[in-house]
């Protein structure tokens, strides 16, 4: 259900509220990552959607401007977007790749980089999640698609 007021539709809170949500993406990517509750990589989120799909909370897609023409990429999202909203999974687009590398530590053992472009939250193994900034993140997933945004998008500020 949809009760949003004009306020929060857009207008000048528009730019505090992405900031907001921002951050508490940023404390929700923060807060998973030692907990290992992070799937990072096309194939590997592939292959956690399809294992369990019930024990994934939040589904980041990101892209650079050097990887927005790749055919096989869009082809990938959209998969897994269909995935994602077939089993009511929330769905942020994140652009500033290179903060989210920070955030998670974007390079492999070998020095290799990791695969960002589609990232999995994911319940604790001990129990389900109750974190405000999770709270706050699905809240503007829900929001968004009362606007038809299935898939908003999320602006890493740089720090």
């Amino acid at each position: 259900m949809c009760n949003m007021t004009f306020e929060e539709t857009g207008g000048d809170n528009s730019s505090e509220r992405m900031e907001s949500v921002a951050k508490a993406l940023e404390e929700v990517l923060s807060a998973a990552l030692p907990q290992g509750c992070i799937t990072a990589g096309v194939y590997e989120a592939a292959k956690s959607l399809n294992a369990d799909p019930d024990n994934v909370v939040l589904c980041l897609l990101a892209t650079d401007e050097e990887h927005q023409e790749d055919v096989a990429l869009q082809i990938h999202f959209t998969l897994i977007q269909a995935f994602c909203c077939e089993n009511d999974i929330n769905i942020l687009r994140v652009s500033n790749m290179q903060r989210l590398a920070e955030i998670l530590g974007g390079v492999k053992p070998g020095g290799e980089p990791t695969d960002l472009h589609c990232v999995l939250v994911t319940n604790p193994p001990s129990s389900s999640w109750k974190d405000p900034a999770l709270s706050k993140v699905n809240r503007f997933c829900r929001d968004s698609r009362c606007l038809d945004q299935w898939v908003p998008v999320i602006n890493l500020p740089d720090r």
